[in-house]
């Protein structure tokens, strides 16, 4: 030990991909004569050649088979190995393949390093990607991803590039692993299973996805290569999204998409909101899906729009709306707190107020209230606004004083017969309307939506009636049996 580094030696081997033919010399010696062996598992080609060569040893088959997760099963063997070489003064660490390549314990024991607990000597060790690469004729120059597999997160998966996962140690991890991967290839794309790359007992194996946790060879040195999907089969990836919009909208392509602007696309937008809001008021997923469909269209058309002109790109809009959130959030991604939904709208302003103060001019609390909102809906947020800065009646007894003094007022401008300032005198029932809804917590919104449809399956049960019995709006006193109709609808929605 280095008489200027007191800190005890972990010397890592690789026991490369293959047989102890493969195996370097020195990694060779170093397993011979290690006084205190370690290895991550005793299931390995080079381990069962040289048994008979090997110094006493320890392997961590025996953690695998007592813990449920690897995390757990990680952390158990680098703390092992750094309370032994404590002990020791040096130890030897041996893992299949190369040390660096797909090797947590490894990563964990070079952070230990880095924090002054132990010394990591890494020696050699060919790494399995090598002969893997070559049993699949398969060069990584185009570019490939590697992942474990006892890891592995959707988010994560690359469609558009070849993908490599290490450690299917059992059927277990391979089903694990076949139902993530089928939630974004298809169940019949092609997957390759490989075990023992390099070596005479090498097992290549072609078969459809689904068939993945089917087969019998799964063993600890299983790995999978799941080949890019094709690009026209990408369907659930963004960047064939974008692409489709930019076809659209070249030279060459659709006129109609070619010719729409901002301003043009404005009535696109609300349409599709409001049929996102009847697919949600019907309770209706399928249709909820596909409406929001509609709704990233519109988005991707606007951003692809404004990279055209030079302004912005879909990447920007990610990243503005992505730095937002978390800036907005830091409950969940800083050290604030907020345990309530109250507490965090009450942040959200503060932060949005601190937000537009940056340019040293003061807004009205009112000044990002949309003016293209409804007209109900801005009234309602005009009014949250207001009361959120002290401006409001603490009962509801003054609103309805008010309400009564506006329809007066309303009644007075009738009988006048004075159109323009009726309208007004009606504008102000509406606003007192909904201050009272907002006061007993009605979104007026919602709540005349609600009448709306009562209305429109009412009527509609009435259309119903008159085309069974042949009847006529036009009909003397029919309006008396429409009332009937319509009494016996609503008893209908009891």
């Amino acid at each position: 030990m280095n008489s200027a580094d007191m800190r005890p030696i972990i010397t890592v081997l690789g026991l490369g991909a293959g047989d102890a033919g493969q195996l370097p010399l020195n990694v060779y010696r170093r397993l011979r004569s290690a006084s205190s062996l370690y290895l991550r598992t005793g299931e390995h080609p080079v381990v069962r050649e040289l048994l008979d060569e090997l110094p006493e040893y320890k392997t961590f088959d025996r953690i695998y088979e007592q813990t449920n997760l690897f995390e757990e099963a990680y952390g158990l063997m680098t703390k092992e190995l750094l309370e032994a070489s404590k002990a020791h003064g040096e130890i030897c660490y041996a893992v299949p393949g190369h040390p660096l390549v797909a090797e947590m314990v490894v990563q964990q024991l070079l952070e230990a390093e880095n924090a002054g607990k132990c010394r990591v000597d890494i020696i050699g060790g060919q790494s399995f990607l090598d002969p893997v690469f070559a049993a699949l004729r398969l060069d990584p120059s185009e570019g490939f991803q590697l992942l474990d597999a006892t890891a592995l997160k959707r988010e994560e998966v690359q469609v558009s590039t070849h993908l490599l996962l290490t450690q299917v140690y059992d059927r277990m991890t391979a089903s694990e692993v076949k139902l993530t991967l089928m939630e974004l290839y298809p169940e019949e794309h092609t997957v390759h299973m490989i075990s023992g790359a390099g070596t005479g007992a090498e097992r290549l194996q072609e078969l459809p996805l689904y068939e993945l946790d089917r087969e019998e060879f799964v063993d600890n040195l299983m790995s999978v290569y799941v080949p890019p999907l094709p690009f026209s089969a990408r369907f659930g990836d963004w960047d064939k999204l974008r692409s489709i919009i930019a076809a659209l909208r070249a030279p060459d392509g659709c006129p109609w998409d070619r010719k729409q602007t901002h301003e043009s696309l404005k009535r696109y937008l609300l349409e599709e909101t409001y049929e996102v809001l009847s697919a949600i008021d019907a309770q209706d997923d399928d249709n909820l899906q596909e409406e929001l469909g509609d709704i990233l269209l519109q988005v991707m058309l606007h951003a692809q729009i404004g990279e055209e002109e030079g302004f912005f790109t879909i990447d920007d809009v990610v990243e503005s709306v992505t730095e937002k959130l978390i800036r907005r959030h830091p409950h969940v991604f800083a050290e604030s707190a907020a345990a309530t939904p109250e507490e965090v709208n009450t942040q959200w302003e503060q932060i949005k107020q601190a937000e537009k103060g940056k340019d040293g001019e003061e807004d009205s609390l009112l000044a990002d209230i949309p003016q293209a909102m409804p007209a109900l809906m801005r009234a309602y947020e005009i009014q949250k606004k207001a009361a959120k800065a002290g401006f409001d009646w603490g009962d509801d007894a003054p609103m309805w004083d008010k309400l009564h003094e506006e329809i007066e007022e309303w009644k007075a401008e009738l009988q006048a017969g004075n159109e323009q300032k009726s309208s007004k005198e009606f504008g102000d029932i509406l606003f007192v309307l909904v201050n009272l809804a907002r006061f007993f917590r009605v979104h007026p919104e919602e709540a005349l939506e609600q009448t709306n449809q009562k209305f429109f399956h009412r009527f509609a049960y009435i259309e119903r009636r008159m085309k069974e019995e042949n009847r006529h709006w036009k009909e003397e006193n029919f309006l008396q049996t429409a009332e009937s109709w319509w009494q016996e609808a609503k008893k209908e929605e009891l």
